[in-house]
């Protein structure tokens, strides 16, 4: 699976989103006021063999980050593997990883169960991977790289809930008045694995289409719709395979497919990197997300700030406080203080087209890896 995952930059990245309007709050950590927002970890070198597991979401952008950390620590040797954001977590849980990837935050019961695994503490999730969600689709004659069509949250939930079935109905020809839309039945793909890109998108639509999805928020796809793909590329790879389908996935891997545009107030704004930083830009830390050292953002689906896309993954990488081995602590340490530095998050931009992290948000995020025990 890992080699089949298509990696491209979705778009240029003009600069650093500045993530101004993110207050610290509950148990989240608080601001640092040194604005260099630089960790105090030493640049000494790391050696060993270490792997993580988790969301495939920041596969592209990981791959770029194991080249660019062993670059500079030759003696590391960094395996990950992208087996989705919840069988992820639940391997770092058993302590056979250093660290997990996961697009959704923490669950209470889950910060509870670390502290059989972390050597003191309880382990903590902060952002390093910040990327549009794209609706994908593939529709012969209407989609392909670069193609768009108009869609609000009301109608991308009944597409997914199965009560608007066909490509012509009247809810999605309306938003296209210039598409001639075929009289073609719409195939639903999802995850099938447990999945915090699901949990993301399902966000989305449970907080902006209201009565239109009536489901709870979890991980795992909530009913019979459609079918399902195992991970990231596997979504991808079945949309690609029929005329006719839509389905959800981390923007980075949408490649020749087209994409929805999606309703934020009068307009409608495609996916990109900047796009989906303004919806981050605007949105507050979770203050429900308890215990020491979490940074999690509580994004605002509905905001209607012009040119925000809502539709945004923003993923985490869970670690402990302290490691009941030292080299494992020091390995875990010197790789965050890397993918979350100004150069990691340029690094995953030019990989997978992502929104570098701002140094408002970092300042936050320093101070979590920071008081990660190496001794």
């Amino acid at each position: 699976m890992r080699n089949s995952i298509l990696v491209r930059s979705i778009a240029a990245v003009s600069g650093i989103v500045m993530l101004a309007s993110v207050a610290a709050c509950g148990d989240n950590t608080t601001a640092s006021t040194d604005s260099s927002a630089k960790s105090d970890t030493k640049t000494e070198t790391v050696s060993g063999n270490f792997s993580g597991a988790g969301a495939s979401s920041q596969q592209a952008a990981v791959e770029a980050w194991i080249a660019g950390f062993q670059g500079t620590n030759p003696d590391a040797k960094v395996a990950y593997n992208p087996s989705g954001s919840g069988a992820g977590v639940s391997t770092f849980l058993t302590g056979a990883t250093a660290w997990a990837g996961s697009d959704a935050s923490l669950a209470d019961n889950e910060v509870e169960q670390s502290k059989s695994v972390c050597a003191s503490g309880t382990a903590f999730d902060i952002p390093v991977y910040i990327s549009p969600i794209a609706v994908v689709f593939n529709l012969q004659g209407v989609s392909g790289k670069g193609k768009t069509l108009n869609m609000d949250a009301d109608t991308i939930a009944k597409i997914f809930d199965g009560k608007i079935t066909k490509w012509n109905d009247d809810a999605i020809k309306q938003q296209n008045p210039k598409v001639d839309l075929p009289d073609l039945d719409i195939t639903v793909v999802h995850r099938s694995d447990k999945s915090g890109t699901t949990k993301n998108f399902l966000s989305y639509v449970k907080d902006a289409a209201g009565d239109a999805w009536s489901y709870e928020l979890g991980e795992n796809w909530p009913n019979e719709v459609g079918q399902g793909a195992k991970g990231t590329s596997g979504v991808i790879s079945t949309v690609q395979q029929a005329d006719g389908t839509i389905g959800y996935a981390d923007a980075s891997q949408a490649g020749e497919l087209g994409t929805v545009a999606v309703k934020v107030g009068d307009d409608y704004v495609p996916f990109s990197a900047e796009a989906a930083a303004k919806v981050v830009d605007a949105s507050p830390l979770d203050e429900s997300a308890t215990g020491d050292n979490r940074v999690v953002v509580k994004l605002d689906h509905n905001t209607t700030e012009a040119g925000a896309y809502p539709i945004v993954l923003v993923s985490y990488d869970v670690a402990c406080p302290a490691y009941k081995d030292a080299n494992t602590a020091k390995f875990v340490k010197s790789w965050l203080t890397y993918v979350t530095s100004d150069e990691g998050q340029q690094t995953a931009a030019s990989a997978a087209g992502s929104a570098p992290m701002s140094n408002t948000l970092r300042q936050k995020v320093v101070k979590s890896i920071d008081a990660i025990k190496t001794k």
